[in-house]
């Protein structure tokens, strides 16, 4: 038998990361993508998978150690002919595991306070800065792996607390029900994405005063361009859709509308106006919605589109995004158009401003040089931060960008 130093890969170049949970022990046979630890950084918690199978004969790291890219969490023994050499940090071309992130920003809606087991489980920073503000941890609500209580849960619970001193309460609870009394039942727990995408999209909804604008997009022409390039485009092993086009639609509209391209600072009383396009797409997997971020999106053509959007909805898939690629997004685009409707509200994506919702297109009998045609018509949903966005820019917003769908050309320029 050999032995080979199983290493922490790229996480999204966070460093002295705190280990909040280690999920094996000495003497464990684990195989390749076994979660190896939990890790706790300002923004998300990671789970880090093991790159080889194996008996875990050391184990280099324990709960409350910090860790960055290249640290060393256990020593495996591989079978002979196996063990290959520690993969090197800065070797951009050894490809090094995939980190499943979940981000879990502050939410700062109203926090349940729960009458807490015997136990509870907390970090030692996160116990520390209990102590300091002397808050009781068997009143916060955990929602880390295993009911572990994160740095955010504390951060939420101080903020609804506020929250709730400055109204004179909270939300009324939601009523208890015996579902059981009237049939039978069987209960799922929600994915770990659910839960915490859940408390995001509630702190969203509550937090920002949300206006939607409806639209639709002449993409007749646009379709016939697209299905003509198709079988050119597919030659190179990339696959055209329209989100593509209306990625770089999406592009020109925040370059002409830049209030769209924006966030609010934290005291809500400035406007921060970003130079770069970086769009999330809402990608659908088993265990929930995920938005990983494609980056300078003005400044690519569409094949290259195509092509880093095919790889990172393929990672998003299998569970392989970094923290890196789901973070520093403008603008969301959330489509539905591969499975119906036709039109929906999506939630903006705090610090974002603005969010596009795509349903399916459909032919449609349209008024046109003195006459009805057949035209492909594409509905658009734009959610808006009443806040920073009126009205009628909203308007503006959705006109400009049907007008850039509708001429294929404009795309192309």
């Amino acid at each position: 038998m050999a032995t080979k130093n199983i290493i922490v890969p790229d996480i999204g170049g966070a460093t002295d990361v705190v280990v909040i949970e280690v999920l094996v022990k000495v003497g464990d046979a684990i195989k390749v993508d076994t979660s190896l630890l939990t890790l706790e950084s300002d923004k998300a918690t990671m789970e880090v998978p093991s790159s080889d199978e194996g008996i875990v004969k050391e184990m280099k790291v324990k709960v409350g150690d910090k860790v960055s890219q290249g640290s060393t969490i256990l020593v495996l023994e591989v079978a002979e002919g196996k063990a290959t050499a520690p993969m090197p940090v800065n070797n951009k071309a050894a490809e090094a595991p995939a980190v499943v992130s979940v981000t879990s920003n502050a939410a700062p809606a109203p926090v349940a306070e729960i009458s807490s087991p015997v136990d509870v489980h907390a970090g030692p920073v996160v116990r520390k800065i209990a102590h300091e503000f002397g808050i009781d941890l068997k009143k916060v609500a955990p929602t880390g792996p295993k009911q572990r209580i994160l740095k955010d849960d504390i951060v939420n619970y101080v903020k609804a607390r506020l929250a709730q001193a400055a109204t004179g309460g909270g939300l009324p609870a939601a009523p208890t029900v015996d579902f059981a009394k009237f049939g039978a039942i069987e209960t799922q727990p929600l994915s770990r994405i659910k839960k915490l995408s859940g408390k995001n999209l509630h702190r969203n909804w509550l937090l920002v005063p949300h206006v939607t604008q409806f639209g639709e997009a002449d993409i007749t022409e646009l379709e016939a361009f697209r299905v003509e390039q198709k079988a050119m485009v597919e030659k190179q092993g990339v696959k055209l859709t329209p989100l593509v086009f209306i990625m770089k639609a999406v592009a020109a509209a925040l370059d002409a509308f830049p209030q769209f391209n924006a966030s609010l600072d934290t005291n809500g009383e400035n406007l921060i106006l970003k130079k770069y396009i970086h769009i999330g797409v809402a990608v659908d997997t088993s265990e929930g919605l995920v938005v990983p971020v494609v980056r300078d999106v003005d400044k690519k053509g569409l094949l290259e589109l195509a092509k880093e959007l095919s790889v990172l909805s393929e990672k998003a898939r299998n569970k392989q995004l970094t923290a890196n690629e789901m973070q520093g997004g403008c603008f969301s685009i959330s489509s539905l158009g591969g499975i119906g409707g036709t039109a929906f509200t999506p939630i903006v994506n705090v610090p974002e401003v603005a969010i596009l919702g795509v349903s399916k297109s459909s032919i449609k009998p349209v008024y046109k040089d003195e006459q009805f045609m057949p035209r492909l018509m594409l509905p658009l949903s734009l959610s808006y931060d009443h806040r920073v966005i009126d009205g009628a820019d909203g308007a503006r917003f959705i006109t400009y960008l049907s007008t850039m769908l509708s001429e294929t050309r404009n795309l192309l320029l």
